[in-house]
């Protein structure tokens, strides 16, 4: 395949991906403590040439996200006076308990289950620090301090607003009650940042299209030398 074709598809499929997490980001603006996932896209993947055993630089191929981690920036702190909505201000997550297992979530809009155990959205028991799910009064109310707040290294990003990762002990956030971390996107910038994806998009199809065009031109010229 021509390099030029190469690296100009590999840079739309990159901003293919990018494009679907920033739209991903934009629908959960209003989620309570979601975190945008930041993308690191290689400048081209290097290919090293190598002279004597050393290497001497690199021959830029094609485009490729590299990485995609969450940005855990502290959102702001709304208070909503619901008796089971819960923030962290500070690190930390809350445990909750799964089908895959144990995962995290900063979002600590929970409700009551029809057992009488505090449960998130999606009707997965919340967890203590212990490890145990945790009851709701007879009155629709606990203590704050009955909720687990994990610290967990290099958390995965799984998607609704769940992270896996492995837990070491108690993190240093301290949980306010009757409160939610809000969403961490900037619908504003997300929107410019997709616009600005979109148009690179439109610039590798315009690129492609030129190379198609310049190598019909070439195939073209060297029929008609052959021919005469």
């Amino acid at each position: 395949m021509d390099v030029g074709l190469s690296i100009a598809a590999s840079g739309m499929i990159a901003e293919q991906v990018r494009e679907d997490q920033l739209a991903n980001d934009l629908a959960n603006a209003s989620t309570p403590g979601y975190k945008p996932t930041s993308d690191v896209q290689s400048a081209f993947g290097a290919l090293l040439m190598q002279s004597q055993g050393q290497t001497v630089g690199t021959i830029d191929t094609n485009t490729e996200i590299t990485d995609q981690s969450p940005n855990l920036a502290q959102g702001a702190i709304e208070t909503t006076n619901d008796p089971l909505d819960f923030a962290i201000s500070g690190t930390g997550f809350f445990g909750v308990k799964t089908a895959n297992g144990v995962q995290y979530t900063r979002n600590g809009q929970f409700t009551e289950s029809a057992q009488g155990d505090l449960v998130d959205a999606s009707g997965n028991e919340v967890l203590s620090q212990n490890g145990q799910p945790i009851k709701v009064a007879a009155d629709g109310s606990f203590a704050a301090s009955a909720l687990g707040v994990f610290n967990v290294a290099k958390p995965v990003v799984l998607g609704n607003n769940l992270y896996s990762g492995s837990s070491s002990g108690k993190a240093t956030g301290a949980v306010q009650s009757g409160a939610l971390e809000s969403s961490g996107v900037n619908a504003a910038t997300t929107m410019v940042d997709m616009i600005a994806s979109l148009n690179t998009y439109q610039a590798g199809q315009q690129a492609i299209q030129a190379i198609n065009q310049t190598m019909q031109e070439s195939a073209s010229s060297t029929g008609s030398v052959g021919g005469g």
